[in-house]
């Protein structure tokens, strides 16, 4: 059980899976937490980010162009799953029972969350924990035209991984002495990327108690 517990706490822990894994480790997470929706609690923005340190300082033996190529790859390849998902189960998800690996309130926090931005749900969802595994997902369900998926699909990723890897690799470069605040600098990407999502549950607790408290 001990080296099970330690098992997953590496695969969480995002400078293991560079140094030890590699750009193919890379990538499978990148992929499973962007299509899979049991890939929710896998660590993406800080993943790409301290990629982009890494690559800069040499940890990370792969040009940050192979680098770039690779993350891109992954986070469409990984969409496309995820909306393949939900257009094959339809609503199924939403009957499924809450599980350690699924719970049935991040659907329907991606359903409110593509309901507000539409297909920029796509794009602006990829910065979000949780609604970055579940909005491609959900764009299936409700039978999104591919060809409008694929669009969101390419630019949301780009952005996402350009921006994120780019800023850490450019610091990497120019404060190679950053690698010393590792543990600081992923709780405060914890912390930054978090926020939203706690913000947008307690509103809907909020709102969920407000409509159950209205008479009937």
């Amino acid at each position: 059980m001990k080296e099970i517990w330690e098992y997953l706490t590496n695969l969480l822990d995002p400078q293991t899976i560079i140094s030890k894994g590699g750009i193919y480790l890379i990538f499978f997470i990148v992929f499973a937490e962007t299509g899979l929706f049991f890939g929710f609690f896998l660590p993406g923005d800080y993943l790409l980010f301290l990629a982009g340190i890494f690559c800069a300082t040499g940890i990370l033996e792969v040009s940050i162009y192979k680098l770039l190529a690779t993350l891109f790859v992954a986070g469409v390849l990984g969409n496309y799953v995820g909306y393949w998902f939900g257009y094959s189960t339809g609503r199924v998800l939403f009957n499924r029972d809450d599980s350690f690996f699924f719970k049935k309130r991040y659907i329907y926090m991606a359903e409110n969350f593509f309901k507000k931005y539409g297909g920029m749900a796509l794009v602006f969802g990829r910065f979000f924990p949780i609604i970055r595994t579940f909005a491609p997902i959900f764009a299936g369900v409700a039978k999104v035209r591919f060809k409008t998926f694929t669009f969101y699909n390419l630019l949301g990723s780009i952005l996402w991984v350009l921006l994120l890897t780019l800023v850490g690799f450019f610091l990497g470069k120019e404060f190679p002495g950053i690698l010393h605040y590792m543990p600081l600098i992923i709780l405060v990407l914890i912390a930054f990327t978090a926020t939203p999502i706690v913000i947008a549950y307690i509103k809907s607790v909020k709102n969920n108690s407000e409509h159950s408290n209205l008479p009937k």
